[in-house]
């Protein structure tokens, strides 16, 4: 923001100064002040992040997972006390037997109840299989490392790497556009003031046509009549020179606001007070094969179906098999490792993970294939666009050289127009010809001069389009 207001104020304190702005110093102004252009810097900076966040998918993910959870009761493995039986070694058959009673009459193990009664047993107490499991607390720590992703992360690095190469020719899009529009306001404004001058002129010469005939209706030479048209004739030039006025300085305002100044700077313009800008024909030479290979747009278009090619393979990678290495160290409180002591327990572990689709009813297969269409529609987009550039490009050039061939013939008018004038006066002022003769000869001078004026901008204006069209615009 700090960088914005000191160009605004460096951009006011040369106009305050009266030095002259030039084309390319207005060009500047507009590409360091334009908000569109700003918008899409920050989308090559977006699409540079993205194209970084693609390129990490290939390095191992690490995360960290903790939890905590509070259980009002503690937990038990049993119900009561529990008493086992226990065995000893019999030597005679070499196998451990149970500790049974045994029944003295009959020599065999006792039974009561249909139980058999061990005579010694191990005790089990219900306090120790009980835990404390009031604060529960565990963690992870994970490591991923794809191995294979079905060519999805490949695809993807492809994709934000051409998602920022696109995000540039779209800025340089934006940039060719801002640059022609200020070349119009420039142009306008030069055009304007020519208008504006000579409309002073014609002007100050039926003013001094005015004069004139008022000294001749003195001397009874002219009639009331002649004063009236000749009055008519002034007022209108007086309204043509006011709504010239208005033009001038509403053109200024629309070039300030496209250099990003405030709209009430009024700029001195180097080519605004030049008779002639030397308008030349410029010999063009088109290569349909060289304007696709600098036009932004079409490059756009290139990359967009590049993009969309790859779109095709992520939506392929889909159908793929997927492997992973997985690694985690895990820790539990209680300890889930030692007897669920209340203390951290940790270990880890090492595998891998492998997921293959196997059957999806064809939504994976379909996807494929609505993914080919629209890499298909952008590549007939790219090929009509294609034509129409070649149609854009011969339109203007025919343009270029019909404004041209326009301003030669308003040069020749306007000679014309000069000497028509200057024989009329003459004529006028000797008597053998008419006020009415006179006045026509005015009005055929200020439109011929007009029609120069216009003509001449029309041919800086349709060669700078040319050169837009066919992508070799200078700046």
């Amino acid at each position: 923001m700090r960088n914005i207001v000191f160009i605004v104020f460096s951009a006011i304190t040369m106009l305050a100064s009266g030095q002259v702005v030039t084309l390319d110093s207005c060009r500047h102004m507009a590409l360091r002040n334009n908000k569109e252009i700003q918008q899409a810097a920050l989308a090559i900076d977006k699409a540079g992040y993205q194209r970084k966040e693609a390129a990490a998918a290939y390095l191992p993910q690490f995360d960290l997972t903790a939890g905590y959870i509070y259980n009002s009761r503690k937990v038990s493995l049993v119900k009561e006390d529990q008493m086992l039986p226990t065995k000893s070694f019999n030597p005679q058959t070499g196998q451990y037997d149970y500790n049974l009673l045994i029944d003295p009459s009959t020599g065999y193990p006792m039974q009561v109840n249909g139980q058999y009664v061990p005579t010694t047993v191990a005790l089990l107490p219900k306090s120790g299989l009980t835990y404390n499991i009031h604060n529960l607390m565990g963690g992870a720590l994970t490591v991923t490392q794809p191995i294979y992703m079905g060519g999805k992360i490949t695809a993807m690095n492809q994709i934000t790497d051409l998602a920022q190469q696109l995000a540039r020719e779209m800025r340089e899009s934006k940039v060719e556009d801002v640059i022609y529009n200020v070349d119009a306001a420039y142009w306008q404004v030069v055009s304007l003031c020519a208008k504006q001058k000579l409309a002073r002129s014609y002007v100050n010469l039926v003013e001094t046509l005015d004069k004139d005939v008022k000294a001749m209706v003195k001397e009874g030479v002219a009639t009331r009549a002649n004063q009236l048209a000749v009055d008519v004739k002034l007022n209108e030039a007086n309204v043509d020179l006011t709504k010239v006025d208005n033009g001038v300085t509403l053109s200024r305002m629309l070039l300030a606001q496209l250099c990003g100044l405030p709209v009430n700077t009024m700029m001195a313009l180097a080519d605004e007070g030049r008779d002639e800008l030397g308008a030349q024909l410029s010999p063009t030479t088109i290569n349909m094969d060289d304007v696709y290979g600098k036009r932004h747009d079409i490059k756009s278009l290139e990359l967009a179906t590049r993009i969309y090619d790859q779109q095709v393979k992520v939506a392929r990678s889909e159908m793929m098999p997927k492997l992973a290495a997985v690694a985690a160290l895990h820790a539990t409180n209680p300890n889930s490792y030692d007897g669920f002591e209340n203390r951290f327990g940790a270990a880890f572990s090492i595998g891998a993970t492998l997921r293959v689709p196997l059957w999806h009813w064809g939504g994976l297969s379909n996807k494929v294939k609505a993914a080919q269409v629209d890499a298909n529609v952008k590549r007939l987009e790219l090929d009509d666009a294609k034509e129409k550039i070649e149609l854009q490009v011969n339109q203007a050039s025919f343009r270029y050289q019909e404004a041209f061939k326009t301003y030669e013939a308003t040069k020749a008018n306007l000679a014309q127009a000069d000497e028509n004038l200057r024989i009329a006066g003459i004529a006028f002022k000797e008597g053998m010809g008419t006020l009415d003769e006179l006045l026509a000869a005015q009005t055929a001078w200020l439109k011929a001069n007009s029609e120069k004026i216009d003509a001449e901008i029309d041919v800086q204006m349709t060669h700078e389009y040319l050169n837009k069209v066919m992508g070799t615009m200078n700046y």
